[in-house]
Order: structure tokens, then C-alpha cells, then sequence
């Protein structure tokens, strides 16, 4: 059995009453007004043909999404109130919807993990989750949440082959969102995750957490703001991190689970608009 069986679920429908406080967005850029619940490609990667590159998953504070191509990065989509707003910009506003107050994307990931990612370390160095025989990305929301999850299977590493699932949740009441990632081989492996970072951002490292405040290189908004991103996580299940330049990587014991939690906030938002304000609600919510 596969190991992405845990994210087979059946969609809950969200409640009957009140506004919507979660929403997931998976679709073809070939077919805009259609949402899907899952997608899979055997040469793993889809990067231009699915809308915003990659399944991704919304709360009221922000968006994420993962790259549905080797880097498998999480990426950020930042509001400055909160709302829901994935469904009507398909994470990528006008420049006449970002005057008028809808988020933006303000967080550039490039070629690291971004915030939180996942991959693999087999000793000496860091392995994609790629090549692969396939990649499953799927979508599923709840009463409370929203999570989405990218299987890649058959990954070449250390002479075998595994199946890792790396997935991401929001929830409705928090602006914590929790990542996982899972392989269903007998035997452990080390994972690799962090945070990346750009020149004149600012790196901060509290008690079991690293955070990031500052403005990432323009890329698709139609301003430049600060954004802060931070990674939560318990140190006894890492043995290493290291500063490659571009991020922070950890890597972790040898483990068939590992949990760690993302958070992010951004300079436009009406309460947590600033490093201070940032490392002060870290402080208060690890």
C-alpha cells in the first residue's frame, strides 16, 4: 500500500454557516475553472503546467504552495488583513487587486527549500526527492484545516528506492501550519529541512526556532515589502544545521517522521509588521 493513503480522503465539506476559514487550490493552467483533488505526473515534474506551480493551501493570514518540480520548495503568499483570497487572485493578484488591498507573493524561493521543505540527507550531502517514477500531488480540506501532500515515489537513494510524502496544513484558528514529512521504508533516513534567505535579510535564532525578516529580491508583486518567515521545531530531532548561503539546513536523526511547523507574517499587516513584533509572537507561540 501506498503511503499516500493517509491523504485519500473523502473532502469534508466545510460549515454551513460563517465564512470560509480555510481553502485549498490544485488545478491545470489548461483549465482555470476547474478544481482538482489530485494530480500525478510520471516525469515529477508539472512546474508549468499547474496553476501557481503546485497544489497549495490557505488560512487567513497567508498561502503556501509546493513546487511541483525536484525542489519540492514551500513557498509563501503573504496578506496584509487577514481573509481569503486564493480563489480569486490564484495566488498571483493585479497590480490594480494589490492597490486595492489583496496579498501577494513577496517571498522568492529560488533554488533552496524555501520555507520548510524537505529533503534528503545521506551523509555527506543533500539529495533531491528526485528523479522518481512519479509524483502524486493532493488536496483535501477539513472542518477546521486544509492540507495538501506531494508523494514522490521510488527516489534513487543509498541503493534503494523510497516513497516520501511531504504535507503541509493550515488551520483555521492559528497561523502556525504544520509540515511532515513521512517515508514507508523499513528503515529510517535523515531528512533536511530550513529556511532560506536573501542579502540585507535578517537571521534570527531563538529557542527552537530560526526565523528571516526583510525584503526578498522583486519577482511578481507589484511592491516591494518585508516578510518575515520562521521555522519551528524541536531540537532533539536534529544533529546538524548548516549556513550553505543561501539557507539554513537541518538535518535530522534518522527517523520515518519528522514535524516541524512554519510561520509567516509580513510588513503590510496591521499587528505583526515588523522583526520585533515577529520574533516577540514567535517568542509567545513556539
Amino acid at each position: 500500500m501506498k503511503l499516500f493513503v493517509f491523504l485519500s480522503l473523502i473532502l469534508i465539506c466545510q460549515r454551513v454557516f460563517g465564512q470560509e476559514s480555510t481553502f485549498v487550490s490544485l488545478f491545470l493552467k489548461a483549465d482555470k475553472g476547474a478544481f482538482l483533488n489530485e494530480l500525478q505526473s510520471d516525469s515529477g515534474n508539472m512546474f508549468h503546467k499547474v496553476g501557481h506551480h503546485g497544489p497549495a493551501v490557505e488560512n487567513q493570514w497567508f498561502a503556501l504552495r509546493i513546487y511541483f518540480d525536484k525542489r519540492e520548495a514551500i513557498d509563501v503568499y503573504s496578506k496584509p488583513n487577514p481573509g481569503m483570497e486564493l480563489r480569486q487572485t490564484r495566488w498571483y493578484p493585479t497590480k490594480e487587486q494589490q492597490k486595492n488591498g489583496s496579498g501577494a507573493d513577496y517571498y522568492r524561493v529560488g533554488n533552496t527549500v524555501g520555507l520548510g521543505g524537505i529533503k534528503l540527507w545521506d551523509g555527506n550531502k543533500v539529495v533531491p526527492l528526485n528523479p522518481v517514477s512519479k509524483r502524486i500531488a493532493k488536496v483535501a480540506k477539513g472542518m477546521d484545516f486544509s492540507t495538501m501532500g506531494m508523494l514522490s515515489e521510488e527516489i534513487p537513494f543509498k541503493g534503494k528506492k523510497l516513497d516520501i510524502c511531504v504535507r503541509v496544513t493550515v488551520f483555521s484558528d492559528s497561523r502556525k501550519a504544520k509540515v511532515e514529512a513521512f517515508t514507508q521504508s523499513r528503515e529510517e533516513v535523515q531528512f533536511v529541512t530550513g529556511i532560506n534567505y536573501h542579502k540585507g535579510i535578517q537571521v534570527i535564532k531563538g529557542k527552537n526556532y530560526i526565523a528571516t525578516w526583510g525584503i526578498h529580491p522583486e519577482d511578481v508583486a507589484a511592491e516591494k515589502v518585508a516578510v518575515g518567515g520562521a521555522l519551528i521545531y524541536d531540537e532533539q530531532d536534529f544533529i546538524r544545521q548548516f549556513d550553505d548561503g543561501k539557507q539554513i539546513l537541518f538535518i535530522s536523526k534518522p527517523t520515518k517522521h519528522l514535524q516541524t511547523w512554519i510561520i509567516s507574517a509580513n510588513a503590510r499587516e496591521p499587528e505583526i509588521n515588523n522583526l520585533i513584533k515577529f520574533t516577540e509572537y514567535l517568542n509567545d507561540n513556539r
